[in-house]
């Protein structure tokens, strides 16, 4: 078995794939290559003891801190992790990139794509010498059997102390590699790296059944050549296996894939195929799409999109992390064979794993695919990387004043809708009410529901469509509505559609299919307490990216445009239009753009100087925020600033979300002044039971997070929510 698996006989690889299969199907978390090694080399027990009757010298693992640095330690090392007490022994069964700058809902910035160990930015590769990676590690704290495990409770409280572990029980750390070298290492290389030096006595142990230097009876080369050929042995006994399925170097049953595609429940197969879906979809843009001149690209990352799903919460904390990662992995890499040529599907987009590392899996959505050369789409390309790259990068802004915002209408940025629910009784999903569908009386239907409808009822059917506006009540025209549904190949809407005066872009809206019937019924969710966001008061959720792109001055539920508009409010419409947004719906625009983005490339010195003028007194009433961003080497601006590139002046538009406060218990505004106007930090409460925080306030904790510099995962602990910063009084 040194010398690889093609030398050894067909007897010894069955009796060793029966074991391995029965490792697998023991395990809870998808067995790596490198763990099924640690299983016949230092003995795991199939009966519930693991490693417990092992020769493994427990005080020479490796000790981890979670949130500090540490070497580079690859799937299948045994460690201690620190705990201020008791130490924690485990076996890392996975791990995966844990960029700063993933997005909350999958949402990964193109350069993260493939980029190598230490690089701070696009095009920007860093300390080569002695690189760090943010990477979070998967560990299996009952490997070494109960006698050394802790009890349900004590991890528990470990969890929720968010001290040693984070609140799913994972260590997130920054790995220092000794080169950059090292960093690109595979998973099986870097372990057999690992066990013949940071674990060359736990190897070359005599107390282990047959012990390595017995095998190879010869140098330190032969150490490497025989432990490499065991591990060639291990995974090829793996991949030939007919019970079990490869992702990478892990393996997973293949009756526990069948399991999870009939689960009716969160990350079952509904789940999967919304994701599938939605990854397809993610580039191509819809019929009312305006403004595209370019090709779109979007990149996912699977882990944080898990994260998105209704009730994934407790199936992502321990080892089910890394099972429900590889099984979505698993699931896409079958629709892409499946479902396309090479990854082109016949919407016209590509889709293509890009990086296998980060965040679970990195997938790019590009389209048109059909205009670029074809290739394997599963073999991680790095194209988001490559595109960042001097020689690769698209031309930029012909000068420095030429904008380079964000398009108002990028779906991608701001979102389709999330689907909540889906079972055989119903389906759910919530979306916020966009601009153009407010004017023109249509919203979207999830795929689901226009595939249902579509088969019993016809291309184009009439439905009814119940209307609830929460602590509002709504006239008989608006609360009942017959609507067509239009079923087309692209996109599928309810067209028709009477808006209630009180809706508004941004609205966040909930549907409810009810299955074998022709009824969806509409509804909104109130806020806990009304707050004022810009020139809006409201008491109903939102989504505060919306709100900001499409409530802008110029814009209402019968036009959108700046015609007769004065220079404060063509100041804020478009810097809520054209400037970065940010998950809480905050707009940062390069103050130096300000007149050619409104008036054209060449503005007249009379508008120039009316804007800068209304800038001014916007400035000074605090309306909008003065802020320092940076300029880097292809003109993208960049906030904060960044080291080494040149500082620029930036706009912000900070929407006020202040508390409407209603004196004695009164309904409508005005009257005395209860109290002085008093800034409430952002801070965390506790929620009733049954309920959970919203997506916004999930992604408004991690950004108060990595304002404080807090380095584990930026993750809302269970039962809590977060309060954003807002003003009190008044």
């Amino acid at each position: 078995m040194t010398k690889g698996y093609g030398a050894v006989s067909d007897d010894e690889r069955n009796r060793l794939r029966r074991y391995l299969e029965a490792v697998v199907e023991t395990r809870l978390a998808p067995v790596h290559t490198a763990v099924a090694f640690n299983a016949v080399y230092f003995g795991y027990d199939l009966e519930g003891d693991g490693y417990g009757g092992s020769p493994l010298c427990l005080d020479d693992f490796p000790v981890i801190t979670f949130g500090e640095s540490a070497p580079a330690l690859p799937v299948g090392a045994m460690v201690c992790v620190s705990t201020g007490s008791d130490p924690l022994y485990a076996e890392i069964v996975y791990r995966e990139g844990a960029h700063p700058e993933a997005g909350t809902l999958g949402d990964v910035p193109a350069w993260v794509s493939g980029a190598p160990a230490g690089a701070p930015g696009p095009g920007r590769t860093g300390d080569c010498a002695t690189p760090r990676r943010r990477e979070l590690l998967v560990p299996d704290f009952h490997a070494f059997g109960p006698a050394l495990s802790l009890s349900s409770a004590q991890l528990l409280r470990l969890r929720r102390r968010r001290r040693w572990l984070n609140e799913d029980g994972h260590v997130v750390v920054d790995v220092c590699y000794p080169s950059q070298e090292a960093a690109r290492r595979d998973d099986l290389t870097a372990y057999a790296e690992h066990l013949l030096t940071t674990a060359r006595e736990q190897l070359l142990s005599p107390y282990v059944p047959v012990s390595l230097a017995a095998l190879v009876g010869g140098t330190r080369k032969d150490l490497r050549a025989g432990l490499l050929g065991l591990l060639d042995t291990v995974r090829g006994a793996l991949e030939s296996s007919a019970t079990l399925r490869m992702w990478g170097d892990y393996a997973m049953t293949r009756t526990s894939l069948a399991d999870c595609w009939r689960d009716a429940g969160p990350l079952g197969g509904q789940d999967l195929k919304s994701l599938a879906a939605a990854i397809e979809r993610a580039a191509t843009p819809g019929k009312r799409r305006y403004g595209l001149a370019a090709p779109v690209t979007v990149y996912t990352a699977i882990g944080p999109r898990l994260r998105g799903y209704l009730g994934a919460t407790q199936l992502l904390r321990g080892v089910g992390y890394a099972a429900a990662v590889c099984r979505a992995n698993v699931a896409l890499a079958d629709v892409v064979r499946g479902d396309s040529e090479q990854g082109l599907f016949e919407n016209g987009s590509r889709v293509t794993l890009d990086d296998s590392f980060e965040g679970g899996g990195v997938w790019r959505s590009h389209y048109p695919g059909g205009t670029e050369e074809p290739g394997d789409p599963l073999v991680p390309a790095g194209r988001g990387w490559a595109s960042m790259m001097p020689e690769h990068r698209e031309p930029g802004p012909e000068s420095e004043s030429d904008p380079v915002d964000l398009p108002l209408t990028d779906d991608a940025l701001l979102g389709v809708g999330d689907l909540l629910q889906s079972d055989a009784q119903d389906v759910v999903w919530r979306a916020p009410l966009r601009l153009r569908q407010l004017i023109d009386g249509w919203f979207p239907l999830h795929h689901s529901v226009a595939e249902e409808l579509c088969r019993f009822l016809g291309a184009r059917p009439t439905v009814l469509l119940e209307l609830t506006h929460a602590g509002m009540a709504l006239d008989e025209r608006e609360a009942l509505q017959s609507v067509t549904a239009e079923l087309g190949t692209d996109t599928h809407r309810l067209t028709g559609i009477t808006w209630p005066r009180d809706f508004f872009p941004g609205l966040m809206l909930e549907l409810r299919f009810l299955r074998g019937g022709s009824v969806i019924r509409l509804g909104t969710t109130l806020l806990d307490e009304r707050v004022i966001v810009g020139d809006r008061e409201t008491g109903h959720c939102y989504d505060p990216r919306v709100l900001t792109r499409e409530d802008a001055p110029g814009s209402d539920r019968h036009r959108d445009s700046a015609d007769g508009l004065n220079s404060r409010q063509l100041v804020m419409r478009t810097v809520r239009r054209c400037g970065l947004l940010t998950l809480d719906g905050h707009a940062l625009m390069d103050r130096s753009v300000l007149p050619s983005a409104v008036y054209g490339r060449r503005p007249h010195p009379p508008q120039v100087a009316s804007l800068e003028s209304a800038l001014a007194e916007l400035l000074a009433e605090r309306i909008l925020e003065p802020a320092l961003g940076s300029r880097d080497a292809w003109g993208q601006p960049h906030f904060p600033p960044r080291d080494g590139q040149r500082t620029i002046p930036l706009i912000g538009y900070r929407p006020a979300k202040q508390r409407v406060i209603r004196p004695w218990g009164g309904t409508e505004s005005g009257g005395e002044v209860l109290r002085a106007i008093q800034l409430v930090p952002g801070h965390l409460r506790r929620l009733r039971p049954g309920c959970s925080p919203s997506e916004a306030q999930r992604a408004a904790f991690r950004e108060h997070c990595r304002r404080l510099g807090k380095a584990d995962g930026w993750e809302l602990p269970y039962g809590y929510t977060f309060v954003t910063e807002h003003t009190r009084g008044g």
